[in-house]
């Protein structure tokens, strides 16, 4: 069951009956049906495994979803990441500017390079890199910028845009939460060079695991066709070093089936993102900002809890659970923090994204959630007091 009507019917029955029992609701849950199991039972039986002919389909029709002449499939996010690179040409003794406040492979995939990650700091409404702060940190040594479209919500693409076609940068979208996520009428994974996609089991399509590379230039296709076949220019002649960053069959056809439901998943997304803002009221949380010309996907709802809030974000985690509310924190350390870095970080060089770290909570947003749930879910939260 989806978003259904008679919300307010639903908070006034959560309002009198206090206590009663509920299912435990999690932070996320892959949706999988009928469609998906026929597919991969398809595949299984086909005897083709491996990279084939569901993989070209899959790419061909994800290619399309994001209006861009190629995507090239992966085996997971981070090696869309690694790929995309490499075929930009990062490499040792070059500079990559990435968000300080994202998931972990945005700049771990830069180290895999032999480049170094350079953290920019975010807005602490959006949750966004600042285009002001990309502009602060380039050096002669940049080659490249990675936004990220984070839990869903674009970056400001055009004022990024604008500083990389200045400074002659290379420009890679991290789209790994946001499937179908909009800017200015057109889908993100078409404005950069190059964009990162991820099929993780909790994103809003799903592969299990899995990703995609989608770019709008032959030559970076075909170099990204090298880098994930073990630098293969044809069969056991390696031009390149490249790696095992191959999809399966298997992977796809979960992927193709997904892609059928994508809006049908990002709607729901938004509706539910809709309602919880319209009717968490409770002081001292912070919910999510949309801005004009962007359509987000919610990847994930996320909520701060601020001094403002009568509970630590700890105790407001305990006591979501004891109420069977599943919660999560993306993420509980910046990036510029992150030990691998071995950064100095005196005076923080990005304090939007620290305050963060202490302050962001993922509550439920998925498109399984009906719409007792959702009231049970802001009911309970409103209680706090």
């Amino acid at each position: 069951m989806l978003l259904t009507n008679g919300y307010a019917f639903c908070i006034s029955i959560c309002t009198i009956v206090r206590g009663f029992t509920v299912d435990f609701i999690p932070v996320a849950r892959p949706v999988l049906g009928y469609e998906e199991i026929s597919a991969v039972t398809a595949v299984l039986e086909s005897g083709m495994l491996a990279s084939g002919s569901r993989v070209a389909e899959f790419e061909k029709q994800f290619a399309g979803f994001c209006g861009v002449s190629h995507a090239v499939a992966v085996n997971n996010g981070t090696a869309a990441l690694h790929a995309a690179l490499l075929a930009a040409g990062v490499g040792p003794g070059d500079e990559v500017i990435v968000p300080a406040f994202t998931f972990y492979a945005t700049a771990s995939s830069v180290l895999m390079c032999g480049a170094t990650p350079v953290f920019a700091d975010v807005d602490d409404r959006s949750f966004v890199v600042v285009p002001g702060e990309i502009e602060k940190r380039i050096t002669p040594r940049t080659k490249a910028v990675i936004g990220v479209h984070l839990f869903g919500l674009p970056f400001d693409v055009p004022a990024v845009q604008e500083i990389c076609q200045r400074k002659n940068l290379v420009l890679i979208e991290d789209a790994a939460q946001a499937h179908g996520a909009v800017l200015n009428k057109k889908t993100v994974g078409s404005f950069g060079d190059l964009a990162c996609f991820s099929f993780y089991a909790t994103k809003n399509m799903i592969t299990g695991e899995g990703g995609m590379v989608t770019t709008g230039d032959k030559g970076l296709a075909d170099r990204l066709r090298l880098v994930i076949n073990h630098g293969q220019s044809e069969k056991y002649l390696h031009t390149c070093l490249g790696y095992n960053y191959r999809m399966t069959d298997i992977s796809a056809a979960i992927g193709l089936a997904q892609l059928k439901r994508i809006g049908e998943f990002n709607e729901s997304r938004r509706k539910n993102a809709a309602f919880l803002s319209s009717h968490i009221r409770a002081k001292g949380l912070v919910t999510p900002a949309e801005f004009p010309g962007t359509k987000p996907v919610f990847h994930q709802y996320v909520i701060r809890v601020t001094k403002d809030f009568p509970m630590s974000r700890a105790t407001f985690m305990d006591y979501l659970k004891e109420n069977n509310i599943g919660s999560a924190i993306h993420y509980p350390v910046p990036l510029h923090r992150q030990p691998v870095f071995n950064l100095k970080n005196e005076p923080d060089p990005c304090p939007v994204s620290t305050r963060l770290a202490g302050e962001v909570l993922s509550l439920p947003v998925h498109p399984s959630l009906t719409g007792e749930q959702l009231a049970y879910i802001c009911e309970t939260i409103n209680r706090v007091k």
